[in-house]
């Protein structure tokens, strides 16, 4: 029989893909969302905001319920009264749960507590993970550091891409050696299928890609994909980078040893970016842009003379 998911939200970025993603696997995807945004094509809807379900999801069975949108105690909590019955639940968590005092790379076991760059989003995230493994035990959760692929509508790749297109320099904060780690979307619904195929015993891990990459390799390479020749400045550390760059002053990144271990292949980076870009270029409007280049071609170019 077709195998019949559950997805929380269903309508931007990751809830978006996976729901995509599982209907063109053949499966009979359910959407859980408010129907204020266009809807992905080929999927059933259940509209409620997930606070205020109601009975709506009482009659059905669904072999899995995969919970992109958990942010606090009372989303999981309100899901799981609602929930009939299902057999798998994987909650995407985040690595925005282990504070920024503690020392890279984390794992699995590495103590949560509050960070104070992602402040209440890491914090909610803690809770709402502890609410699931209380009342659910069997349910996976997956802490993925930054997620990129098409219908990032995060200005992340999207703003190295549109300076790349205008053929601006790069300005790096720094030295440009800040380490980020990436996971490709497409690469998190791979992993979902192992978990609901082989059933491991773990339930928390680390999803990621086995390396960490400088900010200057990363901006690079979105140049290159872009086709554009990779220039740069460096910025002073003095200023403050979230003004001008798309990531916090924040080096970290996992272990990602127990995933590699049922998934040993990721995506290479420079191939995702490339996806990302194909998307970007029809696409412009969907990102949420930041003013970075307002705030580079209006104070920090001036004040770098």
């Amino acid at each position: 029989m077709m195998k019949k998911v559950l997805v929380t939200g269903g309508t931007a970025f990751v809830s978006r893909y996976v729901a995509e993603y599982y209907v063109k696997k053949g499966m009979d995807v359910y959407v859980l969302n408010r129907n204020s945004r266009k809807q992905p094509k080929g999927v059933r809807l259940i509209e409620a905001d997930r606070r205020w379900i109601g009975d709506r999801l009482r009659t059905y069975h669904f072999d899995a319920v995969l919970d992109i949108t958990a942010y606090t105690a009372e989303d999981i909590h309100s899901l799981l009264d609602a929930l009939g019955s299902y057999d798998r639940f994987i909650m995407i968590s985040s690595s925005a749960v282990y504070p920024e005092y503690e020392k890279p790379p984390f794992t699995e076991e590495t103590p949560v507590g509050e960070n104070k760059f992602w402040g209440s989003y890491g914090t909610g995230k803690i809770e709402a993970e502890k609410a699931l493994q209380e009342r659910d035990p069997k349910a996976y959760i997956l802490r993925p550091p930054y997620l990129y692929g098409p219908l990032n509508n995060v200005y992340r790749e999207a703003f190295v891409f549109d300076c790349a297109m205008a053929k601006r320099p790069f300005f790096l904060p720094g030295d440009g050696e800040m380490k980020l780690q990436f996971f490709h979307v497409n690469d998190l619904c791979r992993f979902m299928d192992i978990l609901m195929e082989k059933t491991p015993g773990q339930r928390v891990f680390h999803v990621g890609n086995s390396e960490a990459v400088s900010v200057k390799e990363w901006a690079a390479l979105c140049y290159y994909v872009a086709g554009e020749s990779f220039r740069f400045q460096n910025v002073s550390k003095e200023i403050e980078q979230r003004n001008y760059f798309s990531f916090y002053d924040y080096e970290y990144y996992l272990d990602v040893e127990k995933q590699t271990a049922l998934m040993p292949c990721t995506k290479m980076l420079a191939e995702g970016l490339k996806e990302s870009f194909e998307w970007y270029q029809e696409n412009r409007d969907c990102v949420k842009k930041k003013p970075f280049l307002e705030y580079i071609d209006n104070y920090l170019i001036k004040n770098l003379r």
